[in-house]
């Protein structure tokens, strides 16, 4: 069974690794379609496999209704962001060719065919910009992938950012059943996840209050729950938090990168991350990675 997870799982990460490239040199966009639905498909495959072989375990039954909830938000997440960007593209695509039929027409006039070609330009390197920038939002990483304890990042975060916290009034806690859990990847990427969704709490709280982060793992998969006690979001808010420049009704100044970046991180990791939250009951961040503590084991 395990064999038929890393299977799924790097099949997975070969159709969406595909659909990225396909998105960056312009593949037809039912041919981007399909392979969205084959990297959904190994996904959805690779949570039956896992429901299957943990039927078991404590609480199987909440654990695939939180992974039926993740495929859900994913897939809607998804689908979002492709409804958005085919609009872009659209939009710009219908300008690159008004402009191109009044640079024909305009060939007479040598000061206007300077204008206009100008203007096309333009339109085509927004539009290659949009193309590129589809899944541009992870960050260079400035280390190579290691075996790292994920709970000592998360303290050192926690404890980089506890200054800035104090001056809101929020506490940030760490806590897990085990004293290391291991996993491969760059920490630096690591560190930077943990600091975008607590960096997201402290500014958008509105209050004083609590963020706990808990970490655990079950079998090959770690999750991680950042909660926090602060003045959440509307459901169909709660929705939107992993789109660029999207900040909610508490809005404040800010890109809005962060969380989308938060993203771009769990899934270069072939993991899931969704959010939960209500008006007044806080945020709750939820990721899903897969974890290697056996590799860890046997490197000793």
């Amino acid at each position: 069974m395990r064999k038929w997870k890393v299977f799924t799982g790097l099949l997975a990460c070969v159709f969406f690794g595909f659909a990225v490239a396909g998105l960056v040199k312009g593949w037809a966009g039912w041919l981007l379609l399909l392979l969205i639905l084959l990297h959904s498909a190994c996904l959805m495959l690779l949570a039956f496999i896992y429901s299957a072989e943990h039927n078991d375990y404590t609480g199987a039954e909440e654990l695939q209704e939180e992974l039926s909830s993740l495929r859900r938000e994913s897939e809607s997440e998804r689908n979002t962001m492709q409804r958005a960007l085919d609009a872009r593209e659209a939009e710009l695509t219908s300008r690159l060719e008004e402009l191109k039929r009044l640079q024909s027409e305009a060939s007479d006039n040598e000061q206007k065919m300077n204008a206009l070609k100008a203007a096309v330009k333009n339109a085509e390197e927004q539009l290659a910009q949009i193309r590129d920038d589809a899944n541009d939002f992870l960050p260079p990483a400035t280390d190579a992938p290691a075996m790292v304890d994920i709970i000592k990042i998360a303290k050192d975060t926690a404890d980089e950012l506890a200054g800035p916290a104090r001056k809101v009034g929020l506490n940030i806690r760490v806590s897990s059943g085990e004293e290391q859990i291991y996993v491969k990847a760059q920490p630096s990427r690591l560190r930077i996840m943990f600091r975008n969704i607590i960096d997201n709490s402290i500014k958008y709280m509105n209050r004083s209050g609590s963020l706990v982060i808990t970490i655990s793992t079950v079998e090959d998969d770690i999750f991680i729950v950042l909660k926090d006690t602060g003045a959440g979001l509307r459901e169909e808010e709660t929705k939107h938090i992993f789109e660029l420049n999207y900040q909610g009704s508490n809005r404040i100044s800010g890109n809005g990168l962060g969380l989308t970046q938060a993203k771009a991180i769990v899934d270069s990791y072939g993991g899931n991350i969704y959010g939960r939250s209500m008006p007044d009951q806080g945020m709750g961040i939820y990721i899903q990675l897969p974890a290697s503590r056996r590799a860890k084991e046997a490197e000793e």
